[in-house]
């Protein structure tokens, strides 16, 4: 799960990168306004933790800039503003949750992990589907109800790919998704994951869609490849 942090302050912004980024968070990191905004939009994020005060530009003005220009990556707003008529503008400017400084960074994460689950149409923390169920939260992952052991790339790969079940992603969308700024990404990278993870959980599960990229199969099949009438990529 790829996420942006706007926040200016140097010992929170590193703390709640750190900590995140042990919680199996992707992590890129901003310290202003203007930076925040220009990300959000050229790059694809899970979701994103805006701080309210910051430099250059404030962070009611990026929210509402986003969502002008049509950015629906969910928002947290993390800030020390708690006036309730603050609250109630961050929310109707279209933030998807509201949290007060200090915040515990389990609390955090738990937030974020039901911003990302609302965002995709999911009831449950649990993601089921096609024999395998995964747990974001303790991050773990069965397959017909025994426990497999995945890296923690191998982790994320699956859980992107099983948010949107049936639906194709480009390598590039899954580099995205994987891999933060300055992380050297090889030309085979998502390929070698892949290969991973069909080994752990059985090749039919996850589809090569060739010139494409790959989908998490709603339903098993015995055909791995395919190019059928849902091979168009779909938005993170």
């Amino acid at each position: 799960m790829r996420l942006l942090l706007a926040e200016d302050d140097p010992l929170l912004g590193d703390g709640l990168r750190a900590g995140l980024k042990a919680l199996g968070f992707q992590v890129d990191w901003v310290r202003d306004g203007v930076a925040a905004e220009r990300e959000l939009l050229n790059q694809t994020y899970t979701a994103a933790i805006l701080d309210l005060g910051l430099p250059r530009v404030d962070g009611m003005d990026v929210l509402h800039n986003l969502r002008t220009r049509g950015v629906a990556t969910p928002v947290l707003v993390l800030t020390a503003r708690d006036a309730v008529p603050q609250r109630i503008q961050a929310l109707d400017l279209g933030a998807d949750d509201y949290v007060v400084k200090p915040v515990d960074l389990h609390e955090l994460a738990a937030r974020l992990r039901a911003l990302v689950r609302r965002s995709h149409g999911q009831a449950q923390d649990r993601l089921s589907c096609n024999g395998v169920d995964l747990q974001p939260a303790s991050r773990e992952v069965w397959a017909d109800g025994e426990t497999v052991k995945l890296s923690s790339r191998e982790f994320s790969l699956l859980h992107v790919l099983m948010l949107r079940p049936g639906r194709v992603l480009t390598r590039e969308q899954l580099e995205n998704h994987l891999y933060g700024w300055g992380e050297e990404v090889g030309s085979n990278t998502i390929e070698v994951h892949v290969h991973h993870l069909r080994r752990k959980l059985g090749s039919h599960r996850i589809r090569t869609v060739r010139g494409v990229g790959y989908a998490f199969a709603a339903q098993s099949s015995p055909v791995a490849t395919d190019a059928g009438p849902d091979s168009s990529p779909a938005p993170l």
